[in-house]
């Protein structure tokens, strides 16, 4: 490969990050580093009615917390309109171009009888081959290319395969409307051009596109960029991937707890595959990724095998940087706050001692916090109902019991508790379940929790024996 390679995301600004943008873009990111290339970051924001600066920053804040790094200052497109209406008049003045004076009225019968006649070519060329001069009054014209009328349009597309249009099926599309505003089709081109970009990777909704910008790019004399058009995301019916099946934006999937490499890794999968491996870490994905190994179906959302990544990165993630992680997502998510509000230094310690046995259960950095309440909630403790159940008149007599036993602990561990703990079921002849679930019951509100003796020792012996007192006396 001769020249480094070169790739783009360009989003539009007129809403979040949605996860089919997020894989375009990581696939991208993937590519150029595979290659020892670059990616740029292009907002296309021509369309001003709906193009906000609050989706500009969740788009940035979405690919930086996913760890796609772009090269160099994002490029807006609408800033570029000068430079797009320059290559038109290039284009006019080397023949390749033209303007149109054609009337609204005259476009709507030419779509119709194109439409019964069942021609996909709409425009007919009415001004094509016109002198200037005939041009009615107080008309501005819109410029259309003078696109080839025989022959082919081929793309290589390094998914797709060969694909060929017939030039006869093609309008002269516009690249300036009538008030000299660029077309998306002509902004596109000039903008890859200018930006040195080599490899254009974008869904397949686009692949229409590639056979008109291929046209742009012929007439300008400059070399087509290689294209990939990659399937689009699906919902798991198969139907278009939709808000109904959770197509949300990447700032939702932070909020319900899910790592940034586990959903970069979830996200790779979805329509490339490398063998049978399923879990890689980045510095894998960039070693293996290639367009090839792309497919052409199109990929299913499944937000349940997406869960059972992130448990899997949770469970190995270093203690102390999932608990950097679980401190980074209390802004995003439910009740979040709570815990924000009481982290301190011994919290924080108490968090750290309790990781190994909170994360083991854990799929999102939800239910770790979930998990974690024990450890932070303030007394009198919240019970669910199933919990209440087992705090029943004969259990709490139990517990009641086993307080002078605790209280003679020599050294608040795990395994010196137990040890006194199983001493008091066998003086007091019964099972060991008998009394760890109404202690657990106790201690954390819940049913499920980290093994109970690490439950005690994580609490302390002053707030374990006070949670204790509280359910004995009541």
């Amino acid at each position: 490969m001769n020249a480094p390679v070169v790739t783009r995301f360009a989003p539009s600004p007129t809403g979040f990050l949605h996860i089919g943008g997020a894989r375009t873009a990581l696939f991208n990111w993937l590519y150029a580093r595979h290659f020892g290339g670059k990616m740029l970051l292009r907002i296309e924001d021509t369309d001003r009615e709906r193009s906000t600066d609050a989706a500009i920053d969740a788009i940035l804040d979405g690919l930086s917390w996913l760890g796609l790094t772009w090269e160099g200052e994002p490029i807006f497109q609408f800033a570029r309109a000068d430079r797009h209406r320059e290559a038109v008049e290039q284009l006019i003045a080397a023949g390749k171009a033209y303007r149109c004076y054609a009337s609204q009225e005259e476009l709507t019968i030419m779509r119709e009888a194109a439409r019964k006649e069942g021609r996909s070519k709409l425009y007919n060329g009415l001004w094509r081959d016109r002198d200037p001069s005939e041009a009615p009054a107080g008309i501005k014209p819109v410029i259309r290319l003078k696109a080839p009328t025989t022959g082919e349009t081929v793309i290589e597309d390094q998914v797709q395969g060969r694909v060929i249009w017939q030039n006869s099926d093609l309008d002269d599309l516009v690249l300036l409307r009538s008030d000299g505003s660029p077309t998306y089709m002509l902004a596109v081109v000039v903008d890859d051009h200018d930006m040195g970009v080599t490899h254009i990777i974008r869904g397949d909704d686009h692949l229409t596109n590639a056979a008109r910008q291929s046209q742009i790019y012929e007439a300008l004399g400059w070399q087509v960029p290689t294209m990939a058009h990659i399937p689009l995301i699906h919902g798991p019916d198969g139907a278009k991937l939709s808000k109904r099946h959770g197509a949300l934006g990447v700032e939702a999937y932070r909020a319900l707890g899910y790592l940034p490499a586990a959903l970069r890794n979830y996200l790779v999968r979805l329509g490339w595959s490398h063998g049978d491996q399923e879990i890689f870490s980045t510095e894998e994905m960039i070693a293996a990724f290639d367009l090839p190994s792309i497919g052409r179906a199109p990929a299913r959302l499944d937000l349940a095998k997406l869960d059972n990544l992130n448990g899997h990165y949770i469970r190995q993630m270093p203690d102390a940087d999932l608990l950097k992680a679980l401190e980074d997502v209390l802004p995003f998510i439910p009740n979040g706050q709570a815990l924000a509000d009481k982290m301190n230094p011994i919290l924080r310690d108490k968090l750290l001692i309790a990781m190994p046995g909170l994360k083991e259960r854990a799929k999102t950095l939800i239910e770790l916090f979930e998990a974690s309440r024990f450890v932070w909630a303030g007394r009198p403790l919240d019970m669910t109902d199933q919990a209440r159940g087992l705090l029943t008149p004969e259990a709490k007599t139990l517990l009641g019991k086993l307080i002078p036993a605790l209280e003679t602990v020599p050294e608040w561990t795990g395994p010196a508790i137990e040890a006194v703990v199983r001493s008091f079921a066998e003086t007091a002849a019964v099972k060991l379940g008998a009394v760890a679930q109404p202690l657990r019951a106790a201690l954390t509100g819940k049913t499920t929790s980290p093994p109970i003796f690490d439950v005690l020792a994580v609490l302390g012996r002053i707030e374990s024996l006070a949670r204790l007192r509280d359910q004995a006396a009541g």
